[in-house]
């Protein structure tokens, strides 16, 4: 022990700890006279100071032994001398770190254990570490632990209560993807981490986030492997303690004050947080001016990490820092200026400054610098004109957001100027509208906005500098008075001017600034009151011997009527009862009437407009209004009685908006439905008739109105089938419907179809007798009866008659869809309609039906017919335009006679279908036996084509023997040379070799399948046995337990092991005709298949032939039994015996010749006509090995 200030050895111990054994970790605690040693046994001691006469003694006592847990980190809790007085010092708390957990006693006033802590599962090799810091939570400061094992960072606040008690509390957690040798506190926010690959990573306590990361393998860290393998002694310590002491560097890294001192193999190297100015001024060194006024602002907002340097409260430390910005914001706007290019183009001259002026406004707002932004800063960037510019544009995004209000005058002076001579005029108007000019020349800024159509920015400057509310309307009202007086159109100029100008009187009215904000509350009457004495002067100041009375109300009338009476209707929402309201209101609603009743100049709908605002404004339950009654008359009688028809919609929809605003109250109803009638407003009778429940009358309005006729199908429908209405109500708009029903059908029969279904599905045949008109009723029927329509069908209640009448109708006016129409109709007698469909000469109409009747051979004779009098039209002589749509037209009749045919074929026998295709075959030979006429000649390629045609196609249903031998016997081939008949012949061949090969193919598919079939059943079967275990799955005991002779090991294919006797007293063992037949008693407990299995297995027994060539003792167990059984069920299907029976006869038939002619109906017992055949060509399933 020695004392530093004067070098002297104070004294040696010598009994400390066990020899042999060495010294980890000595450290002092807070108490000079009390030390802590730890030793590579693990165990920790306390060393106790004393000086007694003179003699300095060291007393040693165990705090913790190594054999309880191997101890190799410890870690006293210190204080500084400004926290010396905390509470919670006087327990000389320590920490230790064991190799599997971590330990928080008080060595005072006596000794105590206040936590243990477990690390869970980790990696041996690293390093466990403690360090204390006293760190601020919620208001108080107490001590935390950090400690880690690894890569996960754990952090402990210690807390003592008013009783005295230490509690720890877990906090958030550090998890890191690097091991950890070593944790330093710099700050209660910031740690300094170093990882086994020697990075320091600098950590942000609470965000977690990194901050930077430095290599130190340059200082060569020096490691305290040797004094943990305890290498001077011998090395007698643990496996553990060694392991972990290959990365311990505990005593080669200390901090003290905020550095770090790392010890290497040649220096020593000392780590420390810059402080904030450092920071700011590296950045500064290295020429970025940007990134260091935004550290410094993150300074300044308290947002920056591991801050060191600032002290004293926040505004003190605010102030500290923008002082250093205001320096930096100079040094900005000198390099701004140096760095500006001298020559090339202005672009990029005003691009250097966009890019850097607007950070120097940026920072002098966010500090609060206006008086420094608009001075020194304005002066500076003033000596270049691009960037003067570019400073003026800079600021109207802080203009408009009203984060910019002390503009200088000066300033705001060169800005407008800026603006004007850049021609940015909206941009100009939207800044002055924010700015305060008060200290601007007003009347000249009055003429620049009005020069330059500024009208929103001459508003505000009159009302904000001046409090002058009426000038601005005077000079608007001066510009859009005279041509609307005129009645001219107005330019979209003046347009844009009048809509400017009814907004503002309503901001007005309504206590609102225009554009934005709000009038001063003492301002708020005296602007009322001025703007209505303003709306309301009889004349205006300047006005004319001829100008007409109340100038603004008409000029406001004529430029947008509905507009301006909408301003007035909020007005008088926002009214106070008081007495000088009402009379404002009385008054101009008087000036209103006086101005546009007495006037011809306006429009019904002008008109129309007025009377609905008055009769709003009369409805309400507070009203103070008084209109003369007899005004709602004259107005009536100009909107039903014009002069002329024009505007007969516009007239109508004024007077229904005037009746549903509440103005019904002011007419006499008797009156008013003949005049709206008269005037032929159908919607005016309709408001009428609803409010009195006169429904059935409404659908006369809407028959008589040619815009809303279809509307009527609608109206019916919601009256008879929505809820609300009383029957008498509904019977009566029935009623109605019924008189009109041939009106509704003329206007459209299918939404009356579908109205009639729904509702008058009891009348249709009423209405059918009914109705005179055949080509209505053929409209009718085809939207009601035809599905395609889209009606149900299903909801109909009519009789066949009808639908035969349709089919008739149809067959008059449109025979092209009789055959379509007939394949989706219901509901009609085939004899009926057969008849009719005759009666029309509609033979492929009558055939579907015949067929349909199941009269096949008669359909089939139809199309013959129709067939064979096409072709003799043909061996006529006919011109060469009508010869091909004639041709064109057999080739169709023939498609549709063979598809009857085919469709037919498969439920006839032989001689029934040789009735029908030979038939067919001798039609189409038969003109070829006119081969001498010059007109056959042309087109008996054609012919023989057709010919092949039917021959092909008859080939599936009939033997080919046949075909050809009747074929032979015809007079046409029968004579003459082979040749003729060699098409015929060889196509009949080129048919037959096709279906050999597919046979051959198809008989090949069926022996492999079957083959592979076998073989895997074969394979199954034959396949060794291998046990899953080596004990009987019943008595659980080695298969040689026991030497009984009786006793037998029985093994089964699903790998279980039993002993025979074990089996028998399951019951799992059957004797049958002297042989034992077993089974598997944990398969069939299990499944429930033994039943099943044994019966299989007795029905296999009694075949004659044993599927596996094996000995009489050779029997199928039953997983065997199953495994078969799957393999049935999977190929189940026709049987192979059966096919290949079939195949094998047929092959044999095969060579008996051509010309052998099949015997009765084998084809029809054939395996290859039944339905439910098929083939299972999937691929085989894996199987295991």
């Amino acid at each position: 022990m020695w004392d530093l200030a004067s070098g002297k050895l104070l004294r040696s111990i010598t009994d400390a700890h066990p020899p042999g054994t060495a010294i980890l970790h000595i450290k002092f605690t807070d108490d000079p006279t009390l030390a802590i040693c730890n030793d590579s046994g693990g165990s920790v001691f306390e060393l106790s100071f004393k000086r007694v006469m003179g003699v300095r003694t060291c007393e040693s006592r165990c705090l913790f032994s190594g054999s309880k847990g191997e101890v190799c980190c410890i870690e006293p809790l210190h204080a500084k001398t400004e926290l010396r007085d905390h509470p919670i010092t006087q327990y000389s708390l320590l920490a230790m770190a064991s190799l599997t957990k971590i330990l928080v006693i008080g060595l005072k006033p006596s000794l105590k254990v206040w936590m243990t802590f477990p690390y869970g599962r980790m990696d041996p090799s690293s390093v466990p570490l403690l360090a204390w810091h006293f760190v601020a939570v919620q208001n108080s400061l107490n001590p935390m632990l950090a400690f880690c094992r690894g890569d996960v960072v754990h952090f402990l606040l210690v807390k003592r209560d008013d009783s005295g008690a230490i509690h720890v509390t877990k906090q958030k957690q550090l998890h890191l993807h690097y091991d950890l040798i070593n944790f330093t506190w710099i700050n209660s926010r910031t740690v300094v981490l170093l990882d086994s690959a020697e990075k320091l990573h600098v950590i942000d306590r609470q965000t977690q986030e990194e901050l930077e990361t430095i290599e130190i393998s340059e200082v060569q860290l020096v490691y305290n492997s040797s004094h943990f393998k305890s290498l001077a002694t011998g090395g007698n310590v643990s496996q553990a303690l060694a392991l972990v002491g290959e990365k311990a560097c505990y005593q080669s890294i200390s901090s003290c004050g905020g550095q770090i001192f790392y010890l290497g193999t040649k220096s020593v190297h000392v780590m420390m947080i810059r402080s904030w100015r450092e920071r700011v001024d590296h950045l500064l060194k290295q020429d970025c001016l940007t990134e260091a006024l935004a550290l410094a602002w993150s300074f300044h907002e308290g947002k920056a990490k591991a801050v060191v340097g600032l002290s004293g409260d926040v505004s003190k430390r605010k102030a500290v820092i923008a002082d250093r910005m205001v320096e930096i914001l100079f040094h900005y706007a000198d390099r701004t200026l140096k760095k500006c290019p001298d020559q090339g183009k202005i672009q990029v001259m005003e691009q250097h400054f966009r890019d850097m002026v607007p950070v120097i406004v940026d920072y002098c707002l966010l500090l609060q610098r206006t008086d420094l932004l608009f001075s020194q800063m304005y002066d500076k960037l003033s000596e270049n004109s691009v960037a003067k510019g570019v400073f003026l544009e800079c600021l109207e995004p802080y203009i408009l957001s009203d984060k910019l209000m002390g503009i200088t005058a000066q300033v705001m002076k060169d800005l407008l100027l800026h603006y004007q001579d850049k021609n940015l005029m909206e941009d100009m108007e939207a800044c002055i509208v924010h700015m305060d000019i008060t200290s601007l020349d007003i009347q000249q800024v009055v003429l620049l906005c009005w020069e330059n159509h500024l009208y929103d920015a001459m508003i505000y400057v009159y009302n904000s500098g001046m409090n002058d509310f009426i000038s601005p309307m005077e000079k608007l009202f001066k510009v859009i008075a005279p041509p609307l007086n005129a009645g001219k159109s107005l330019t979209d100029e003046k347009v844009v001017m009048g809509n400017k100008l009814l907004v503002y009187i309503s901001c007005c009215l309504a206590g609102r600034a225009y554009p934005l904000g709000d009038i001063p509350e003492d301002l708020v009457p005296l602007v009322k009151n001025q703007v209505f004495e303003f709306l309301i002067r009889l004349h205006s100041a300047e006005a004319s011997v001829d100008e007409e009375v109340y100038p603004y109300v008409r000029t406001l009338l004529h430029f947008d009527t509905r507009e301006f009476l909408n301003v007035l209707a909020l007005t008088f929402e926002d009214f106070k009862n008081d007495k000088q309201a009402v009379e404002y209101q009385q008054r101009i609603v008087d000036i209103l009437l006086k101005v546009m009743v007495e006037n011809s100049d306006f429009t019904p709908s002008q008109v129309g407009c007025l009377f609905t605002f008055l009769a709003r404004q009369l409805a309400k339950p507070n009203n103070t209004l008084f209109v003369n009654r007899t005004l709602f008359d004259q107005v009536l009688e100009f909107l039903c009685s014009p002069d002329d028809d024009s505007r007969h919609s516009e007239r109508q929809q004024v007077l229904l908006e005037l009746l549903q605003a509440g103005g019904i109250v002011q007419f006499e109803e008797n009156r008013l439905i003949p005049m709206a009638e008269k005037a032929e407003f159908y919607q005016i009778c309709e408001f009428m008739y609803e409010r009195e429940h006169l429904y059935d009358k409404i659908i006369d309005c809407y028959l008589r109105d040619p815009v809303r006729k279809e509307e009527v199908f609608n109206y019916i429908h919601n009256i008879l089938s929505i809820p609300g209405y009383s029957a008498e109500e509904k019977q009566s708009v029935w009623q109605k419907a019924m008189k009109h029903i041939e009106e509704l059908l003329l206007l459209s029969p299918n939404k009356a179809a579908d109205l009639i279904a729904t509702h008058f599905n009891d009348q249709i045949e009423g209405i059918v007798k009914n109705l005179q008109d055949q080509f209505l009723l053929f409209q009718f029927l085809r939207s009601l009866l035809d599905p395609r329509e889209g009606i149900n069908q299903d909801m109909l209640q009519i009789s066949p008659c009808v639908t035969e009448q349709f089919i008739e109708l149809l067959c008059h006016y449109s025979p092209d869809q009789v055959l379509e129409t007939l394949q989706v109709l219901e509901f009609y007698r085939l004899e009926e309609t057969i008849q009719i469909t005759q009666k029309h000469l509609l033979h492929e109409a009558s055939s579907y039906l015949l067929e349909k009747k199941g009269d096949v051979h008669g359909a089939f004779l139809v199309m013959l017919e129709q067939l064979q009098s096409k072709l003799l039209v043909l061996t006529h002589e006919i011109e060469e335009s009508t010869e091909l749509d004639l041709l064109k037209d057999i080739e169709d009749t023939l498609v549709k006679t063979i598809a009857l045919c085919q469709r037919n074929s498969h439920s006839l026998n032989q001689q029934q279908r040789e009735a029908l295709w030979f038939p067919l075959l001798e039609a189409m030979m038969s003109p070829q036996k006119l081969s001498s006429s010059t007109v056959l000649c042309q087109y008996s390629e054609s012919l023989k084509s057709l010919t092949m045609q039917v021959l092909n196609n008859m080939a599936a249903f009939i033997a080919l023997p046949s075909i050809l031998q009747r074929i032979l016997q015809d007079p046409v081939y029968g004579k003459g040379k082979l040749g003729e008949i060699q098409g015929l012949v060889l196509g009949m061949l080129d048919t037959f070799n096709y279906e050999q090969t597919l046979l051959e193919t198809t008989t090949n598919l069926l022996n492999h399948d079957l083959h592979w079939s076998l073989c895997n059943l074969r394979a199954s079967i034959t396949r060794g046995l291998n046990p899953r275990q080596d004990y009987c799955c019943i008595c659980l005991q080695q298969y040689k337990r026991r030497q009984e002779m009786a006793d037998e090991i029985i093994v089964f294919s699903c790998g279980h092991l039993y002993h025979s006797l074990c089996l028998l007293s399951k019951e799992c063992g059957i004797e049958t005709k002297g042989q034992m037949r077993w089974t598997c008693y944990k398969c069939n407990s299990s499944n429930k298949g033994g039943k099943l299995s044994e019966n299989f297995s007795e029905l296999k027994k009694g075949n004659g032939a044993s599927l596996a060539q094996s000995s009489s003792e050779s029997l199928l167990d039953s997983q065997q039994i199953q495994a078969f059984d799957q393999l049935c069920q999977l190929y189940r299907g026709t049987s192979r015996l059966a096919l290949l029976t079939e195949l094998s006869r047929t092959r044999g038939g095969e060579k008996h010749g051509l010309l052998n002619v099949s015997q009765g109906d084998a084809a029809l017992n054939s395996v290859f006509q039944n339905e439910n055949f098929q083939l299972h060509l999937a691929p085989p399933p894996l199987t295991e090995e």
